[in-house]
């Protein structure tokens, strides 16, 4: 695989590839990936980036149309975050060939004490909110102007409640003052204000049901997902004071036991959200009707059941409409057109599976790499970027076969 250009922060600078090598691997990777799906679809790749990070990342998140943040996730150790520009080939909309540099350029970097399991970016500012094992608590991070290439740690928000020691769901949006939703259970939700550090927003429930992933709607509404898949609708409009309106949707129509849950809304006019299950089910939901299923469908999970529930990842495509993918049971990412489902839960077969990371090393203790991350360009309409736990960062597109048939 290709290497990654260590941070300027980083003591040790990582070697890299010859150009000419470089082409000729993602060639002959294509090649064996085209073989492996030219029997079974109507698709193929259009285009594949293969990158190498300092270390594993479970979170790939936009700064920006041309910009990520990644981060280390391992414990016991000190994990970099770091802010990567697209290479000018991925941000080229032609004559690519023109493009000579091909790798990600590390414009920021930081270190963390912690492992990272999620982090958010402040719509509007230069401020990235992190969370991560062995508590609750937040880091709020600073990424410095150019000149220093630094992401810097601002403030630390400390554990809501002591006796929990699970980590906390964040979620950011573009209000003012600049707030984060967090919690780690429904009845501990809260919203803090990063500067002041005050909670205009406390969840007024007991319910102790883990939270699975939560988001915003807007700049005045929320969904979270608990962990056993049901969804809860917030409105911070309806507030007394630290008192909270906390409403939940329920879902009598799902199986929960025994199943972990996650959810990615929408970004389009109609506010969709998607489920998926460790078991495969994937539900959407048209939250001006939270009460049924708009639509339904069993996907093709390789091992049902036995998905690792922190990486489990359902995300819809914010371009290409009735799309989209779910990772965290393998070392695959799978593409899913929901245009023909309808509510009954029949079995749905994906448009595209990427195979890329298949190609990755065991990890330590022997185990194969599974998928922990991915998220969809922002307005590339069939490119994703996919994550895993040997290192890889994929970049990647399909196109239809059945679109070059002449009519």
């Amino acid at each position: 695989m290709t290497s990654l250009v260590s941070p300027k922060a980083s003591m040790a600078a990582a070697a890299s590839a010859a150009a000419m090598e470089e082409e000729e691997e993602e060639a002959w990777l294509m090649d064996s990936l085209r073989l492996q799906l030219y029997q079974k679809s109507h698709t193929e790749y259009s285009d594949l980036h293969l990158f190498e990070l300092p270390g594993p990342t479970r979170v790939i998140e936009w700064t920006g149309d041309q910009r990520i943040c990644v981060a280390g996730y391992e414990n016991g150790s000190r994990n970099e975050i770091l802010q990567l520009l697209l290479p000018p080939r991925l941000l080229a909309k032609q004559n690519k060939g023109l493009c000579p540099e091909r790798d990600f350029k590390v414009e920021r970097g930081g270190i963390c004490d912690r492992p990272i399991y999620r982090l958010k970016h402040v719509p509007g500012t230069s401020l990235l909110v992190t969370s991560g094992p062995p508590d609750s608590g937040l880091q709020i991070w600073r990424m410095e102007p150019e000149e220093t290439d630094m992401i810097k740690l601002l403030s630390v928000i400390s554990p809501t409640k002591a006796e929990d020691t699970s980590w906390s769901k964040i979620a950011t949006s573009c209000a003012k003052p600049a707030c984060v939703l967090h919690g780690q259970r429904i009845c501990n939700l809260q919203m803090t204000e990063i500067e002041s550090e005050k909670s205009p927003w406390v969840a007024a429930s007991a319910s102790p049901d883990k939270i699975a992933s939560l988001d915003f709607l807007d700049e005045a509404t929320a969904v979270v997902c608990g962990a056993k898949g049901q969804l809860f609708l917030v409105d911070f409009r309806q507030q007394q004071g630290i008192l909270g309106a906390l409403e939940e949707a329920r879902t009598p129509w799902a199986p929960t036991e025994g199943l972990s849950w996650c959810a990615g809304v929408g970004s389009g006019e109609t506010p969709l959200i998607a489920r998926f299950s460790s078991g495969g089910l994937v539900v959407l939901t048209d939250i001006r009707d939270p009460s049924r299923p708009l639509k339904m469908a069993q996907c093709c999970v390789p091992i049902p059941n036995l998905c690792r529930a922190d990486f489990l990842s359902i995300s819809l495509a914010p371009v290409l409409g009735d799309n989209l993918a779910v990772s965290g049971f393998d070392r695959t990412v799978h593409v899913y057109n929901t245009q023909d489902w309808d509510s009954s839960g029949q079995e749905a077969k994906p448009v595209f599976i990427h195979k890329g990371h298949i190609f990755g090393l065991p990890g330590k203790d022997g185990s194969s790499p599974v998928v922990t991350s991915h998220t969809w360009h922002p307005w590339k309409a069939q490119t994703l970027l996919s994550a895993a736990s040997d290192g890889s960062l994929h970049v990647w597109a399909w196109s239809d076969l059945r679109a070059r048939e002449p009519v």
